[in-house]
């Protein structure tokens, strides 16, 4: 569970333009283990180490869904479902209808 808190506590470095914002996370404690531990292993901080993994997740381009993926993947045997579908469901709809009982 990661729970991100924004301070909105802002400071300025003087030398640049860098604004920085302090943000609160709650980690599991096997997971803020683990994190330190590659921290460590890279020989940053665990800020510096958060900071590097959202850099590089939010340089990512975004992938967009292609809708034309769903086209052409199949063929339809011939069948013309279009000029037929109120027939067809139609036929669907009486095959599962229960038949009234005779007495």
């Amino acid at each position: 569970m990661v729970k991100i808190l924004d301070c909105k506590l802002r400071m300025m470095w003087y030398d640049g333009a860098i604004m920085m914002a302090k943000t609160q996370i709650t980690l599991e404690t096997e997971m803020q283990r683990r994190a330190r531990q590659r921290a460590n292993d890279l020989g940053v901080s665990l800020a510096e180490y958060f900071r590097r993994l959202l850099a590089r997740d939010l340089a990512r381009p975004e992938t967009a869904a292609h809708v034309d993926r769903i086209f052409d993947l199949g063929t339809s045997g011939g069948s013309d479902i279009a000029s037929h579908k109120d027939s067809m469901i139609a036929e669907a709809f009486r095959s599962t209808r229960r038949k009234p009982r005779r007495r």
